[in-house]
């Protein structure tokens, strides 16, 4: 299943949303988050998966490739939608077996935080599938320049995150060689008791930790090699360039958050 994340992978493309401002992506996502929490209705939900499945459309990513990756996250989602179930008593009964009791408002609130959850999860996934982790310290520092007037290490904070959003996807391989290389001598973590699972684990995560410190050493030396001596007084090879389709794609979300306050409110 590790081997099917791809939350932190760059698909290369020439597709408008590969082609976008990273700063203009990294602004369209952070504002999506934000306005996710304003739909509270079929309708605005509904809005929101049309202009998310928007979105997968203009990356060009295989379909297929982009719903095997969220297959990882399908656990949280269920688990979220089972806790609303069993918890929340509110509304009419819609059906009573047993000790099992399932309200109107328990389903509602289930089925509205797992798509919630499923859009927040699409869309900070498709920044990632097509945007470059050079791309996104480069859009971050520019939208965090002002602080710099504040003395706030803006570079050293964006490249921080590039380095963790590019490490996703390289110990989530490590972790699979290592699960490989484990059941080839014998070792099943994939069946049997939970207790003798999470046994199973240990010897999963030391070398898993090893090989993390060591390709963190190997980037602080390949940095040093190359003379990095933090963001003073660096240049970029590429420049960031506003264009057309970055506009569009803000005015089309400040679209879909005058509708979605439309449906709420009115």
């Amino acid at each position: 299943m590790l081997d099917s994340v791809i939350i932190g992978r760059y698909v290369p493309g020439n597709s408008p949303l590969h082609r976008m401002d990273p700063r203009a992506k990294l602004l369209l996502v952070f504002f999506f988050v934000v306005i996710v929490f304003l739909a509270n209705s079929t309708g605005g939900y509904g809005l929101l998966l049309l202009y998310t499945a928007l979105l997968v459309a203009m990356s060009r990513v295989p379909l297929s490739y982009f719903l095997k990756g969220l297959k990882p996250v399908l656990f949280i989602a269920v688990f979220t939608f089972l806790i609303q179930i069993f918890l929340n008593k509110e509304g009419d009964v819609l059906l009573k077996w047993g000790w099992l009791t399932i309200y109107e408002e328990g389903l509602r609130q289930g089925i509205y935080i797992s798509l919630r959850f499923f859009l927040l999860v699409s869309v900070t996934t498709l920044l990632t599938l097509t945007t470059t982790p050079i791309q996104v310290t480069d859009g971050m520092e520019s939208l965090l320049n002002p602080l710099k007037k504040v003395r706030f290490p803006v570079h050293e904070l964006a490249l921080m995150m590039s380095i963790s959003l590019r490490f996703i996807p390289t110990l989530l391989d490590e972790t699979q060689k290592i699960m490989k290389a484990q059941t080839a001598r014998g070792v099943d973590i994939s069946s049997g008791p939970f207790k003798g699972r999470m046994k199973a684990v240990v010897p999963l995560l030391v070398p898993l930790f090893i090989s993390a410190f060591k390709r963190a050493e190997e980037l602080s030396i390949a940095m040093e090699a190359r003379g990095y001596k933090g963001g003073e007084g660096r240049t970029k090879f590429r420049q960031l360039q506003w264009q057309a389709i970055d506009t569009i794609m803000l005015v089309s979300l400040l679209v879909v958050t005058l509708l979605l306050i439309v449906i709420r409110y009115f």
